[in-house]
């Protein structure tokens, strides 16, 4: 009996094991696709309103009108031409800024530069994900009908983990930039905002990146699976990393975290994770090890662990594990 409550158990275990590997592979935020963006002040009227003073917009008038009273132009006629392109400058304006358009501008274009950092950095888990609850056939028949997907019920809502939506207005200097922020909301109410300013077709290539950077490098502390085991990456206090004045002082620090600085193993490992897939890049700079030894990237003859001696006025970093 207990044979066979033994192979059981193995069995069970062989079938949920990849089970739970999955699971933890899902994890990620689901998002509503759609991203509202509501118009805001339109600052470049702003500016061009309170630039100046009243008094000082006057004095700008009469000068165009004298400028053209001095070519020939009668004072009568020399006020309507300048009245007449004052109109129409404000009237191309409002047509440029009037209509529905800009909210599916600047949506498409986050969504396709938040996909094009993951498909070129392609991180082993990813935390944010456009999840779209509506049958494909309800979403063919809002495109093919040139809407945006609308109203959703609860039954709906509940596979979403949180919803982007933002604001934008026209940037101040008048020279077609949009300011515009984003905000994304979690089911537990907590909210993550970005902001850029830029061209329409750009402006929200900045703030994906802005997103993809916060959700995607690694936190702290990050357990990664090394040596058939788990390390718990403890980062350092306050930061991923932080500088010492040498590796036994980083030594006293890790001991304070209930922690100890990486061997050279563990540090190449952590850095072949990299950033991204909860580990720390060590680009060329030098890391503190245990017994007054430090790692040096860029001194791999005839081996990258050196004594502390050997890149003496150098600045070391540290970060520590469990």
């Amino acid at each position: 009996m207990k044979k066979t409550n033994a192979l059981v158990m193995v069995v069970l275990t062989c079938l949920l094991l990849p089970m739970a590997a999955l699971a933890e592979h899902r994890h990620s935020m689901q998002i509503w696709p759609t991203i509202p963006f509501v118009r805001g002040k339109d600052l470049c009227q702003y500016q061009d309103a309170y630039s100046k003073s009243k008094n000082a917009h006057s004095q700008t008038l009469l000068s165009n009108v004298i400028a053209l009273m001095r070519e020939g132009a009668q004072d009568v006629f020399a006020m309507g031409i300048v009245q007449a392109i004052d109109e129409m400058e404000n009237l191309n304006r409002a047509r440029a800024a009037s209509g529905q358009g800009m909210d599916v501008l600047l949506e498409g274009s986050f969504k396709a530069t938040l996909d094009t950092y993951y498909r070129d950095v392609q991180p082993t888990q990813r935390q944010l994900s456009f999840f779209n609850p509506m049958q494909l056939t309800q979403l063919v028949r809002t495109v093919r009908d040139q809407k945006r997907q609308g109203y959703l019920d609860e039954k709906l809502v509940k596979d979403l983990q949180g919803v982007f939506w933002g604001t934008y207005s026209f940037g101040p200097g008048c020279t077609g930039n949009v300011l515009v922020t984003l905000h994304l909301e979690d089911k537990d109410g907590e909210t993550y905002s970005f902001q850029g300013q830029g061209l329409p077709q750009s402006v929200m290539q900045s703030l994906a990146g802005q997103v993809f950077e916060y959700f995607q490098r690694t936190k702290f502390p990050s357990r990664i699976a090394i040596n058939k085991g788990a390390l718990d990456v403890l980062g350092a206090p306050g930061a991923a990393f932080a500088h010492t004045p040498d590796a036994p002082a980083a030594e006293r620090v890790c001991k304070q975290m209930s922690g100890r600085l990486p061997t050279a193993e563990e540090l190449e490992y952590v850095n072949a994770l990299g950033d991204w897939n909860g580990g720390i890049t060590l680009r060329n700079d030098i890391w503190a090890l245990a017994n007054n030894m430090v790692y040096a990237p860029d001194l791999r003859n005839p081996s990258p662990v050196r004594t502390a001696d050997e890149v003496r006025g150098q600045p070391i970093h540290f970060y520590c594990v469990r």
